[in-house]
């Protein structure tokens, strides 16, 4: 559900949020409602009716809101964006290359690509290809999507990598050899699964995958993780860890760190309460000390700890959503436990700053601190007591500033990046301590900014809690109440909305005349873990009453109205606007939800839905779907009502939230008499769109679909 690009190293919040089940749910699995829904049969996902229906519902769409000049122009002028060969390739470092994912025009499937530091700091880098995927697509007759890659230190010869069948989060890992640049003969190969593999030496992984009946979770992530040697099968792979059925999964990694070599697993809990084991080469497991809803990060010697609620510690209390740091094996033998040795706070929050992220470097740490949900960069250094702590610079104003070391275990190089909603992605190189970083990649400008303005408001929730918004806009905007105006929002799982530049929102709302905001919503991150639990569970309103505010807001400073104001979310953002339809249909006139949760009494037995129980409850609970129910849209929408146009998105491939959410929605309001419309692309994934050309079709539907009932 997370937007945010996945770490292929270590089983984290945002990784599990992107595994997903092996095969899709089916009715027959699936314990019956509680009263009959006659969408029900919309559950069987790969059915022939099922999929005649959806060809039927996308080609009613495509005849009335696709099959135009205008749609066709947003179309190709979006696509344009994506496929710019002078968009910035960011890269990653495995040995002495940096490499790139690239799709544009010619290859839409990608070519993984490599590069020298040298010729990548070039205004025209020399590419050399790794793995061409729509070769490979085309010679094994599969329609592969790219999911990663995970090379094994400290040689980076041999690599896992991860390919997915039409942008399942489900894929295939095989072995690749960086050298031959081909794939291992009789190497590591899994089959399509919700996998985890990480590398513990050349001839030996770890796997945490679908080893049959049994092995998966509730949630429907691994719950065993073993030791798989090569030249064996699978069968023979010999278990590590064995978690519960109630858990929602297991992994295990070795971190190469020269010197530093240490055998870890992972057990998540739930989705914000986890254990970290130290394993031993005995195979016996320590746990790390921290709370359960505290994140770990070990780095060489130092374990850092960020706790998500107030923690007290050998008579002192730590802040929910600081940064700490120890000597791990000082903190492993239990010398902090007595107070004798107090932690070290290097992050501390307030009432406006959160810690976005912390990146290191060979001897350095590099914080980004969000304040009012704009960035500051600091870098840390360790040493004895205090860490000297120096600005890296902070983001030009409304803009965000992001920096992260290249390779922790080798340099102080990093990259710098900074964007904002009408500035470009610029990408900075430096190496600290030796001066300002040099800028060496531009992203191009997709529209005019100079007719545009960004300014940052806030609104009063219901609760009387300030919540942030951000505005861009013509900057002779006419305070009319009549500019056709775009809210868009996610409010969940701590992940915060910051100012980013997009050439496709430029061409196809503010070129247009139209107002973009971006909503900073309770449940998301920008004021770090409080900002996040306050509308957690039975709290989930709050995030609705705050998006509900925003709207308020816009209509009392006279930016638009109703009949002009539209609203588009996805994922749980699409659960959000689910909610914005039902419960304030009166704020808005026309909705588009994307890849969304609807079906709040169901959620949990399809897809991956069991994985979120942390986030919205448990219905299967009549003490918890007695507040569920309250912002479930698919219970809660009803005939009678004055429900504005709503447009609903998904993909078939959608192994994570799943298509059966919007099939549903839109089958119950289409049945009761409203104006709705649907499209599932077959491909996709969560992300909807397994290539640019897709992204493209599925970015232009929605705008056009707003634009065509704001008018």
């Amino acid at each position: 559900m997370s937007p945010k690009e996945l770490p292929v190293k270590k089983f984290s919040l945002s990784l599990l949020m992107a595994l997903s089940m092996t095969g899709m749910t089916h009715a027959a699995t699936l314990p019956a409602p509680a009263s009959p829904d006659p969408n029900l049969w919309l559950e069987d996902i790969d059915g022939a009716k099922q999929l005649d229906w959806v060809r039927q519902h996308n080609a009613d769409t495509v005849k009335k809101y696709a099959d135009t000049p205008g749609f066709r122009q947003l179309d190709a002028r979006i696509l344009e964006v994506l496929d710019s060969n002078a968009r910035i390739p960011f890269v990653n470092k495995i040995g002495d290359h940096y490499y790139n994912f690239w799709r544009d025009k010619e290859h839409p499937r990608g070519l993984w690509r490599r590069t020298s530091p040298a010729s990548y700091a070039s205004e025209q880098p020399t590419w050399e290809t790794v793995l061409d995927l729509d070769a490979l697509s085309a010679a094994e007759k599969e329609n592969w999507v790219w999911h990663g890659v995970d090379c094994l230190k400290p040689a980076n010869r041999r690599c896992l990598l991860m390919l997915s069948r039409g942008g399942a989060d489900a894929d295939v890992v095989r072995e690749f050899d960086l050298a031959s640049k081909q794939f291992v003969k009789d190497g590591f190969v899994l089959p399509e699964a919700k996998t985890q593999a990480t590398w513990k030496d050349q001839d030996t992984l770890y796997v945490a995958t679908d080893f049959g009946p049994g092995s998966m979770t509730a949630s429907s992530y691994p719950r065993i993780v073993k030791e798989w040697k090569r030249g064996t099968p699978l069968s023979a792979a010999a278990t590590v860890y064995e978690g519960r059925h109630e858990d929602m999964s297991v992994s295990a990694e070795r971190d190469h760190t020269p010197g530093f070599e240490r055998d870890f697993v992972h057990r998540q809990l739930a989705f914000y309460d986890s254990e970290t084991f130290l394993r031993g080469k005995d195979g016996k497991l320590v746990r790390i000390d921290v709370p359960s809803d505290a994140s770990t990060d070990v780095q060489r010697e130092w374990l850092l700890i960020t706790p998500r609620s107030d923690w007290t510690l050998g008579g002192r209390t730590y802040k929910s959503g600081s940064l700490l740091a120890a000597k791990f094996d000082d903190y492993m033998a239990g010398k902090y436990q007595d107070g004798k040795q107090p932690l070290t706070v290097l992050f501390e929050p307030t009432d406006t700053t959160a810690l976005d992220a912390h990146s290191w470097t060979r001897h350095h740490l590099i914080l980004n601190v969000m304040d009012n949900v704009v960035n500051r960069l600091e870098v840390l250094t360790p040493q004895a007591g205090a860490w000297k702590r120096e600005s890296l610079g902070g983001a030009p104003e409304l803009s965000t500033i992001a920096a992260s070391g290249i390779d922790a275990d080798d340099s102080d190089d990093y990259f710098l990046t900074v964007t904002g909603f009408l500035q470009p992605t610029t990408l900075y190189a430096g190496t600290l301590d030796k001066g300002e970083p040099r800028a060496i990649k531009h992203s191009p400008a997709f529209f005019d900014a100079s007719k545009y303005r960004v300014s940052q408001h806030f609104a009063v929730s219901k609760d009387g809690t300030r919540v942030p918004y951000f505005e861009i806009a013509a900057k002779d905007l006419q305070a009319n109440g009549k500019n056709p105006t775009l809210q868009y929002g996610y409010g969940g799982f701590e992940i915060s909305l910051q100012p980013a530049y997009s050439g496709g929102v430029g061409r196809a709302w503010l070129e247009k005349g139209g107002v973009y905001v971006i909503a900073n919503i309770r449940g998301g991150g920008e004021y770090g873990p409080r900002w996040h639990k306050a509308a957690l569970k039975a709290n989930r309103l709050r995030a609705y009453e705050d998006f509900a505010a925003v709207s308020q807001d816009l209509f009392k400073r006279g930016i638009t109205s109703p009949a002009h104001l539209g609203a588009m979310g996805g994922s749980n953002g699409g659960l959000l606007m689910g909610n914005m339809l039902t419960l304030y249909p009166q704020l808005y006139g026309a909705v588009v939800s994307q890849v969304a949760l609807l079906d709040m009494q169901r959620y949990t037995h399809l897809s991956a839905g069991a994985s979120w129980m942390a986030e919205y409850g448990d219905p299967d609970k009549p003490e918890e779907w007695a507040w569920i129910k309250t912002f479930s849209p698919y219970t809660n929408a009803r005939a009678g009502q004055k429900y504005p146009p709503v447009l609903f998105t998904t993909s078939t491939r959608d192994d994570r939230v799943g298509p059966v959410h919007a099939r549903k929605m839109y089958a119950k309001l289409a049945g009761l008499g409203y104006d709705t419309a649907f499209y599932e692309n077959i491909e996709g994934g969560h992300g909807a769109a397994a290539d640019n050309k897709q992204s493209a079709f599925m970015s232009a539907l929605g705008y056009t679909y707003l634009w065509e009932h704001l008018k």
